[in-house]
């Protein structure tokens, strides 16, 4: 989404024709295909124009998360305006299916060395978990050295939330993105899967592994940008839904609340309210 954010304004998003639910339907279908259960982390803007959607979500089994309001970027607003886009998109999460969300996941990974304090904006509202943190090197997110693994940290002022970076893999010394999204689009299927094989096995952890709704939507209309813009959103979009299915079939899945519960990262906490 954020390499069309200059091409397709936020008061236009309304206009465009509405193909999150039909994506997201084929994704939820493809999930029960497999018995699988995950997390979405959803945009608050879409949960108030498409509250049934959330409800289905939900009812399937799956964990409903946090991904902000507007998917503006952290670093791009001010501790006041993050702090209400976010407690708005958690307000309306938590009326919908009726239970407290644990979890966030900024837009863009943008939760960055800079906007660290978000992390105390995150605590402040309620969150467990945040899964924002990039341990890689890249022109709009990422914090290099980062840790790799789900550990919990301490925020800009002393108090401690979980964070679950996203999957990087070590190659000779160097880290390899291996979590999904346009890295699973790009790379080769067999490099994916090597990376996330090697957290499993050789490191003994769990991977956290995304996708968007419109990865597996080829058909999608296809919007004027920059050639890097271009190259990004639409590579190999009509191989994303095969690979998912081969993934799904390779590896095991859960939500991240559950996950993280399993490793004795969060306390108990009581899921409806």
């Amino acid at each position: 989404m954020s390499a069309l954010a200059a091409s397709i304004p936020r008061e236009e998003w309304h206009a465009r024709e509405p193909r999150v639910l039909e994506n997201t339907g084929k994704l939820l279908a493809l999930f029960e295909q497999f018995d699988v259960r995950g997390t979405f982390f959803v945009l608050g803007w879409v949960a108030e124009r498409y509250p049934q959607l959330v409800r289905d979500i939900d009812a399937r089994g799956h964990e409903v998360a946090c991904h902000g309001f507007s998917h503006r970027l952290v670093y791009e607003q001010s501790r006041a305006e993050f702090r209400a886009e976010t407690l708005r998109a958690k307000s309306v999460l938590e009326d919908i299916t009726g239970r407290v969300v644990q979890g966030y996941r900024a837009a863009s990974y943008s939760i960055v060395r800079d906007s660290l304090w978000a992390l105390d904006v995150l605590v402040e509202l309620g969150f467990v978990y945040d899964s924002s943190i990039f341990p890689v090197r890249h022109d709009r997110y990422g914090i290099p050295d980062a840790e790799r693994m789900p550990h919990r940290m301490s925020t800009p002022s002393g108090a401690s939330i979980v964070e679950w970076p996203l999957a990087t893999a070590k190659i000779l010394g160097c880290r390899v993105p291996v979590a999904g999204g346009g890295y699973f689009r790009l790379l080769p299927y067999w490099l994916t899967h090597w990376g996330l094989a090697s957290i499993n096995r050789k490191e003994s952890q769990p991977f956290i592994f995304y996708l968007h709704p419109w990865e597996i939507d080829p058909g999608q209309p296809r919007v004027a940008t920059s050639p890097l813009s271009r190259f990004r959103h639409y590579t190999n979009l009509k191989r994303c839904e095969a690979r998912l299915r081969r993934l799904l079939g390779d590896f095991r899945f859960g939500t991240a609340y559950e996950s993280l519960g399993k490793l004795g990262l969060l306390p108990d906490t009581v899921m409806t309210r």
